[in-house]
């Protein structure tokens, strides 16, 4: 998945990687004019679907097995079945809990990388405390994109009647969640992963019914282009608009924690945003707070 660049004002045009602003992280590259095969276009796609499901099947599979034989190996960052054990002795490799499972951002390492990834992630104080709010408003859905920890204390607390799905573009996850529960997505362009199954999983879970009330929470790598990030977002509210009853709402509620002096690009791509006066610290130190959109 890729956006379109220009090399200098009116220079070629070309395609790049959207999510990684670094060639050592994503080498991919291709001219705007190139011709690009049918057969090569395809391979690409195939590559992508490969992960994602075998990363489900792995998914399914462990479900079955029992919990004294479930490792993770953290040389790898994959939770490993009984016969792959004898091939990751060497590496460092440690028997999960249930609770383990339940809590898959403090087993995986955060992919920190400020050109791509940046993945710096809520404090429990600031998910719970994000929750609340929530639930005090009356949302009863909660679309986490680029919020995995905000995810996994929804499915913690089942208390409350409060359904998520996350949408993360680190594939790892795949290997917590059902295909209902998470969708390998690039919130820079939009696209999933896994076509269109994926983008039916988005649609199923944005369907307000009866009393359901659905919220976008989005916490985007902090160097991101806002507007690439404006326009998935804008997307996803306009696949919300379409699935309610005419009298509703017209605009998704949507929560953008992004650093304050973005503001002003910002509300040139969503005017309807306003910035809070909320500051969320973030799970990891030497990193800048994000405000509240």
């Amino acid at each position: 998945p890729t956006l379109l660049f220009e090399k200098g004002r009116g220079g070629r045009r070309f395609y790049a990687c959207s999510a990684c602003r670094d060639r050592k992280d994503c080498s991919f590259f291709q001219w705007e004019d190139e011709k690009v095969s049918e057969a090569r276009l395809r391979a690409r796609e195939e590559v992508n679907r490969w992960k994602q499901q075998e990363y489900r099947n792995r998914f399914e599979e462990l479900a079955s097995v029992l919990h004294h034989e479930k490792k993770f190996c953290d040389d790898c960052q994959m939770l490993l079945l009984p016969a792959e054990h004898g091939a990751h002795s060497s590496h460092r490799t440690t028997a999960v809990t249930a609770a383990q499972l339940r809590r898959p951002s403090l087993l995986l390492r955060p992919l920190d990388n400020k050109k791509s990834n940046a993945q710096y992630l809520f404090t429990d104080r600031s998910a719970n405390f994000l929750l609340d709010s929530l639930a005090s408003l009356g949302y009863t859905k909660v679309l986490c994109v680029g919020t995995p920890r905000l995810q996994e204390l929804i499915k913690l607390q089942k208390s409350r009647s409060m359904k998520s799905l996350l949408l993360d573009i680190d594939l790892r996850y795949a290997q917590f969640y059902s295909q209902n529960e998470f969708c390998h997505y690039n919130m820079f362009n939009h696209h999933f992963f896994g076509g269109e199954a994926s983008s039916a999983v988005l649609k199923s879970f944005l369907k307000e019914v009866g009393e359901e009330k659905v919220v976008m929470v989005a916490d985007p790598p902090f160097g991101g282009l806002v507007k690439p990030l404006a326009n998935s977002f804008s997307l996803i509210s306009q696949t919300w608009k379409d699935l309610q009853d005419s009298d509703g709402p017209t605009e998704m509620p949507i929560i953008w924690i992004f650093p304050y002096f973005f503001e002003p690009r910002i509300l040139e791509c969503l005017p309807s945003l306003s910035m809070l006066d909320y500051q969320v610290p973030a799970g990891l130190r030497n990193h800048v707070s994000g405000l509240v959109f």
